[in-house]
C-alpha cells in the first residue's frame, strides 16, 4: 500500500500492531483459497463516523463461512463491537474495513478440519478505481475469461478462493489498457465487473443481471436497486445477451469499494453520450447524499461507531 498503514488490527478477539497479526505459511487458506471476507465502508457524516449497512454485512461473512464450513467462534455482537474497536483505536473515520475468517494450520489436506482464525482491519482507502472515475466514469471491456457455472463454486460466498476468477478479469482488462473488466456467464450472458455489479439503463428502466447468473449478491447493488425504484425507475433482474451493453443509455457499476461508478465506454464502444448520465447521477446523489446528510436514511443503513 502506499498510503500510511494504521496502527492496530482487531486479530482472534484482541487489537495487535498491525506488523503482528500474522498467520502459518502452512495455513489452509493460503495453499487452497479457503477464507470469507467482507469490504465495508465507515464515512463521515454529520453525526459522526458511521458504517454503511455494517450488519448486513456482517450477516453475509457468516452466510459465507457457513458454506464452506467455517466455523467463526465469535458471535455477531462480537464482531459488531470489534470493528467499531479498531476504527476508535485507529483515530479514522472515513475507512474501509476488511473482516476475514480463514481455515489456518494443521492438517494439510482439502478437506481438513483445522481451527478458523479471524481479523478486522481498517484503513483509509478511496475509490477502488480512482476519484476521478466517480466522476467521470471509466473504459471497460469484455474479459475472455467467463464466470464460474452453477453448481461448480458458490458464486454468491465471498470467499478468497472466488476471487481468482476477478484476478483474472480485473489483469486481463489493465494489461488491454482498460480500468476494468466485465465478465460473462458461462453460457454468454452478462454477469458482472471483477469486482462490481453492473446495471444498465434504457430510458426509465434499469437491468441488472439476476442473481442466478453467478453474480455476488451485492450489498451496494442492493441499496443502488432501491435507490433507483424510490427515485421512479422500474428495475428489472434478468439474463441480459452481451450487446444490450452496447445500447444502453447509460452504464454503471456498483460496490463497496467501487461505490457508484459509471462507465463511459465499454470495447472501445461509446456508451450514450460517452459521458455520466442523468439516470447515473441520480443514484449517485442519493448514495453519497445519505453521507453528506442531505439524503435522509429511512432504511437504517448508517450504523454509528460512536
Amino acid at each position: 500500500m502506499s498510503q500510511n498503514l494504521p496502527d492496530f488490527i482487531w486479530f482472534n478477539g484482541k487489537l495487535v500492531p498491525w506488523a503482528e497479526a500474522n498467520v502459518h505459511v502452512m495455513s489452509h487458506a493460503l495453499h487452497y483459497g479457503s477464507s470469507v471476507f467482507e469490504g465495508i465502508r465507515a464515512y463521515q457524516t454529520p453525526k459522526g463516523p458511521a458504517i454503511f449497512r455494517y450488519t448486513d454485512h456482517m450477516k453475509r461473512l457468516y452466510a459465507s463461512a457457513s458454506m464452506y464450513d467455517l466455523e467463526i467462534e465469535y458471535d455477531l455482537a462480537t464482531l459488531l463491537a470489534a470493528g467499531r474497536e479498531v476504527i476508535t483505536a485507529n483515530g479514522l473515520t472515513n475507512a474501509y474495513l476488511r473482516p476475514l475468517a480463514w481455515r489456518g494450520s494443521g492438517g494439510f489436506g482439502l478437506g481438513a478440519d483445522n481451527p478458523t482464525g479471524c481479523m478486522i482491519a481498517a484503513w483509509v482507502w478511496g475509490p477502488y478505481l480512482g476519484a476521478q472515475a466517480i466522476v467521470d466514469g471509466i473504459d471497460a471491456c469484455i474479459s475472455t475469461w467467463r464466470r464460474v457455472a452453477p453448481a461448480t463454486l458458490p458464486a454468491t460466498a465471498k470467499a478468497g478462493g472466488n476471487y481468482l476468477s476477478s484476478i483474472l478479469v480485473s489483469r486481463e482488462a489493465k494489461r488491454l489498457g482498460f480500468h476494468e473488466g466485465i465478465a460473462l456467464t458461462h453460457d454468454g450472458y452478462l454477469a458482472e465487473g471483477a469486482g462490481e455489479n453492473i446495471f444498465l439503463v434504457f430510458g426509465k428502466t434499469i437491468y441488472t443481471p439476476p442473481i442466478a447468473a453467478s453474480i455476488l449478491h451485492g450489498i451496494t447493488r442492493g441499496t443502488a436497486i432501491t435507490l433507483a425504484q424510490e427515485l421512479g425507475y422500474e428495475v428489472k433482474q434478468e439474463n441480459l445477451p452481451r450487446e444490450m451493453i452496447y445500447l444502453a443509455d447509460e452504464v454503471f457499476m456498483t460496490g463497496t469499494a467501487a461505490e457508484i461508478t459509471p462507465i463511459r465506454s465499454v470495447d472501445r464502444k461509446v456508451i450514450g453520450a460517452g459521458v455520466p448520465g442523468p439516470t447515473t447521477r441520480e443514484v449517485q446523489q442519493r448514495f453519497f447524499g445519505l453521507f453528506d446528510g442531505s439524503v435522509e436514511d429511512p432504511h437504517g443503513w448508517l450504523e454509528y461507531v460512536a
